[in-house]
């Protein structure tokens, strides 16, 4: 597991360093700099020349652009600094050369072969979900070497619908994570009985068309004892797809993978975004490695309220709010690691953290 991340002169990340732990959950107001730490992290994934000490900034997870586009404008050094560390006391600090013309960029120092082996076996399991989730659609694509091989989702979810079609009558969700209102412990069940805390009664069906390697996905809602007929993806609404990859990520976590999620509450109802705070927090609990961008109250408070319920506890608990500070000569993000106790509580609440609720009502009384 990531157990510290140190990042220098990239965009709006000046010199930072924080302790990361099995929940990580990245807050604040838009433009602070929350895109630009995760995309740290993506950088390092899809560099697959990075045992020759070489970044792209233009990638399959990440595109960043030129040297230019990475630095952040006030540096007084000339390099672009990213630093990992891991829970067995491994140490990465690579210090990448500035270029702005360049989409890839050259550091000064690497490691050994045996140290990259282990980076890449500690970062191997790893699936990002970015905040431009596909939408509905008629028909979504399959990829036996994305979904089969690499248990992969897709960057915007695009192979959700084909893994539930592979997996879902096969694959076991650890004890943990199961809702205790599914009909079985199978990925199919446990994955329409969490989507019930966002839809209630929804179901989700699918069906592989082999002649053009296409996967079509329906619902279907409860009604007393029957079901409804078969809906489109398209006459249900945005929420219920932006989220099913979200659902079915967090289900199939698993110890020492890293799960990224980029605003997982999109078009959802609060209180379903409140028990997706919840399965986030279960999935953390198993060991999995979470980084989760959200604007959403209802998530923090999910997840608190799963630190007093006992789902997970405090210690893998690890709140970040960024903020811009300005001076005369430059701006940079800061970063302020806030902490949750056994009751839910937490540490610090910085300004515009979450107060907009109680701003909004005193304009009202």
């Amino acid at each position: 597991m990531i157990t510290e991340i140190a990042v220098k002169n990239f965009k709006s990340l000046k010199n930072i360093k924080v302790q990361t732990r099995n929940l990580n959950l990245l807050m604040g107001l838009n433009g602070m700099g929350k895109s630009s730490f995760i995309q740290t992290l993506l950088l390092l994934m899809q560099s697959d020349k990075l045992e020759d000490r070489v970044l792209d900034l233009k990638g399959l997870l990440a595109q960043i652009g030129q040297g230019r586009d990475a630095f952040y404008q006030f540096a007084d050094d000339e390099f672009i600094g990213i630093n990992l560390g891991f829970d067995n006391q491994e140490f990465y600090n690579w210090k990448f050369k500035y270029q702005s013309d360049k989409e890839k960029l050259t550091a000064e120092l690497g490691y050994t072969k045996k140290q990259m082996e282990f980076f890449r076996s500690s970062t191997k399991k790893f699936q990002y979900i970015n905040a431009e989730r596909i939408g509905p659609q008629e028909i979504y694509d399959a990829s036996s070497v994305v979904v089969a091989d690499k248990k992969q989702l897709g960057l915007q979810g695009e192979f959700a619908a084909y893994y539930i079609n592979l997996f879902g009558g096969t694959h076991e969700v650890r004890k943990e994570l199961q809702h205790g209102d599914a009909i079985s412990t199978k990925l199919n069940a446990q994955l329409n009985a969490w989507m019930h805390e966002i839809s209630p009664g929804v179901s989700v069906n699918t069906k592989y068309i082999p002649e053009v390697n296409k996967v079509i996905l329906d619902y279907q809602f409860d009604y007393g004892n029957q079901k409804t007929n078969s809906f489109r993806p398209k006459n249900v609404g945005f929420g219920i797809s932006y989220v099913l990859p979200i659902v079915l990520a967090l289900l199939t976590a698993e110890e020492g993978k890293i799960i990224v999620i980029e605003n997982p509450e999109s078009h959802i109802h609060p209180k379903g975004q409140a028990e997706l705070g919840k399965l986030i927090s279960l999935a953390a609990s198993i060991g999995a490695q979470l980084f989760i961008e959200t604007h959403s109250d209802h998530i923090l408070n999910g997840i608190r309220v799963a630190v007093k319920e006992q789902h997970i506890v405090k210690e893998k608990v690890n709140i970040m709010y960024f903020e811009k500070t300005t001076t005369e000569k430059e701006q940079y993000t800061k970063i302020t690691q806030i902490r949750v106790d056994k009751n839910g509580t937490l540490s610090e609440y910085p300004k515009d953290f979450l107060d907009e609720w109680s701003n909004q009502i005193s304009q009202l009384i």
